[in-house]
């Protein structure tokens, strides 16, 4: 994201997330409508390919609004191990299967935390459109958040690793573009060719690290990168 020196090295600590989302795409039906292109509120930012500190700051933000939504229901539930993320697909159904792809297979990578679609009361949700920046985690600084979908990319890149790679980052893994194809969060960085839509072993490790003892663990994270 867009700040200082200071800033960034404060963001380097905040759960290794460094970059933003990725400049993947997801497949969509040629009948999909052109959706109106979500409006950047002031001091609000979005991923492009190349990343930056500003974008780093963004899934920082959104991974705290998912913490902040989730917390709520977790005083209700906590002595459940595994934390669940509810999502609401509904303002993307073009894209309904590939999220749907994407919630089973971090299912069944981690044990310590679960995604579970709902049809409100949602912890964050999927949005899909035309935007010049690409797909990217939006979040407007109060406790929401959610992660946009863009068509143009679907024609370039597999439409079910982008949308697995943007719910990495609501699970706390940062993009590491200068990584193999078999890395999930290497986004585009392998280039188009690149069809992986599984997180690799150190990936599904560090996201059941997070989530580990619970919610409790993974705000004990947050508060000690402040």
């Amino acid at each position: 994201m867009k700040s200082s020196r200071t800033s960034a090295r404060l963001l380097a600590l905040a759960l290794g997330l460094g970059l933003a989302s990725t400049a993947l795409g997801a497949a969509v039906p040629a009948s999909a409508q052109t959706a109106a292109t979500p409006s950047a509120a002031t001091g609000t930012s979005v991923a492009r390919y190349a990343g930056s500190v500003q974008e780093a700051a963004n899934n920082k933000a959104f991974f705290e609004a998912v913490l902040k939504s989730v917390a709520a229901k977790r005083a209700a539930q906590p002595n459940v191990r595994a934390v669940t993320l509810y999502y609401n697909a509904s303002q993307a159904p073009s894209f309904r299967s590939q999220i749907s792809s994407a919630a089973s297979i971090w299912n069944s990578s981690e044990s310590n935390v679960k995604l579970k679609e709902t049809s409100s009361g949602a912890d964050f949700s999927y949005h899909e459109g035309n935007d010049p920046r690409g797909s990217y985690a939006y979040t407007n600084g109060h406790g929401r958040g959610y992660i946009f979908l863009d068509y143009a990319q679907s024609r370039q890149n597999d439409s079910i690793r982008v949308v697995t790679h943007e719910t990495g980052h609501v699970l706390g893994l940062p993009d590491n573009y200068s990584g193999p194809c078999s890395e999930l969060m290497s986004g585009g960085g392998p280039g188009p060719s690149c069809t992986n839509r599984y997180p690799n072993a150190t990936e599904r490790s560090r996201v059941d690290q997070l989530w580990a003892t619970g919610l409790a663990h993974a705000l004990g994270t947050v508060n000690r990168a402040r």
